[in-house]
């Protein structure tokens, strides 16, 4: 696996290739993507990143997210990390994009230009334990409440994407 992200300018055009731990110490705008799953009751697939993740350990996040390897396109690694993280496959639609910056714990930063994918699984999560300690389903308008009164238990890219996320996908919310 690469530890390289693409570095990005905000046309989502490629400019170069930086340590993936670097570029968040630097703040550097990289390209990134975020999976969101769903079941057939509409209820959206949360994980909560394993502890010791070099950021954001603990919190409760979108299904997957992750940077595509120099070369891959977003939906392959997209499709790719559902898989090592979730072990899940399914399709995957592509929703839209978004830039963020968001400043984390140990003094890195999330400067992502993301790109957000959904897809429907009834599939059960076989989870990667190196990434990923827990999961559980929610329905969104639960997600969006509990984000509401308890936002240190998510993580930055989720609280920023998710009302959007809410508002484009109809399914039972």
């Amino acid at each position: 696996m690469s530890d390289q992200v693409v570095l990005v300018n905000e046309e989502d055009e490629a400019v170069g290739l930086m340590p993936k731990l670097e570029a968040h110490q630097k703040g550097m705008l990289h390209r990134a993507f975020s999976v969101f799953i769903f079941n057939s009751k509409g209820e959206m697939l949360l994980q909560r990143r394993a502890f010791g993740k070099y950021h954001s350990e603990g919190l409760w996040s979108n299904t997957c997210c992750s940077h595509p390897f120099p070369d891959e396109s977003t939906h392959h690694a997209a499709v790719r990390r559902l898989q090592e993280e979730m072990g899940i496959a399914t399709d995957l639609n592509f929703l839209f994009t978004f830039q963020y910056h968001a400043a984390l714990e140990n003094g890195l930063t999330e400067n992502e230009l993301d790109h957000v994918f959904w897809g429907v699984s009834d599939e059960e999560p076989s989870i990667n334990t190196e990434e990923v300690c827990d999961y559980k389903y929610l329905k969104m308008s639960e997600i969006k409440a509990n984000i509401d009164q308890n936002p240190t238990h998510y993580t930055e890219w989720l609280k920023i994407c998710f009302n959007k996320v809410f508002d484009k996908i109809k399914l039972k919310k």
